[in-house]
């Protein structure tokens, strides 16, 4: 396979990334249309709004912002508009997605969990999307450091590299069936698969980051793995403190 894999449309060259992570959000927002409608919680058209509203500008705001301090220095020395809006990374826009719900809940006085609907058809639009980072090769800063091991793979330079976005493939795969098996029991508080699935993605994240190139920012942590530790730190509260209301 060579890379980066491109295709043509209607005359025009597109990378993979741009076009999977399209489709992706794409089948994961009709997925959540269809879970929606099959779902016994019905939330008012402001509340869905606000959250909506939240959860986008949060997500928008985030991912180019921790996509940007990913590499500090860089940002700040030559500044340049078209870097900024083109620099992404899904730790920030679930980490501000988040912060930007919970902001838009206190708003409209909504206190229950609304993200149990949303986990699956996340989880298909990352999965998809990482199809493209992967196809994409090292053209874009989805690629892991050089490797020996038997999972090294050439991605469009001379070395082989850990193929991250498998990995990651793979991990959301597995979490889908253990969400899926909790989801059967039917034994858990609203929310609870949410926060299950934030706490399980940023953990691997953050242990990811360690095989993939980064700047360094504070001891051997990059600014994506920071941003992941409070997170973790955030769920393991929060998920304490729900467990005690039970």
């Amino acid at each position: 396979m060579d890379f980066p894999v491109a295709f043509h449309i209607f005359g025009k060259t597109i990378l993979a990334h741009p076009l999977f992570e399209a489709v992706g959000m794409f089948l994961g927002m009709r997925y959540y249309f269809y879970l929606k409608r099959k779902s016994k919680e019905k939330l008012s058209f402001n509340i869905s709004a606000a959250v909506l509203i939240g959860a986008t500008a949060g997500a928008l705001v985030g991912s180019k912002l921790i996509g940007n301090l990913e590499n500090p220095y860089l940002m700040f020395d030559r500044f340049s508009v078209q870097r900024f809006w083109s620099s992404n990374t899904i730790v920030g826009g679930l980490a501000f997605g988040l912060l930007g719900v919970e902001l838009a809940k206190k708003v409209v006085n909504h206190k229950e969990s609304t993200g149990d609907l949303i986990v699956f058809p996340l989880m298909l639009a990352m999965i998809i999307g990482r199809i493209g980072c992967f196809l994409t090769g090292i053209y874009e800063e989805t690629y892991g450091i050089p490797t020996d091991s038997i999972f090294g793979m050439n991605l469009g330079d001379q070395y082989l590299r850990h193929p991250v976005a498998l990995y990651e493939i793979g991990f959301l795969i597995i979490l889908w069936i253990c969400l899926k098996y909790i989801q059967k029991l039917k034994r858990y508080p609203s929310g609870f698969l949410f926060q299950i699935f934030m706490l399980s993605y940023f953990t691997f994240r953050l242990l990811l980051d360690f095989i993939k190139p980064r700047v360094e920012i504070l001891g051997n942590f990059g600014t994506i793995q920071l941003v992941c530790i409070c997170v973790i730190i955030y769920y393991i509260y929060t998920m304490k403190n729900t467990q005690s209301t039970i």
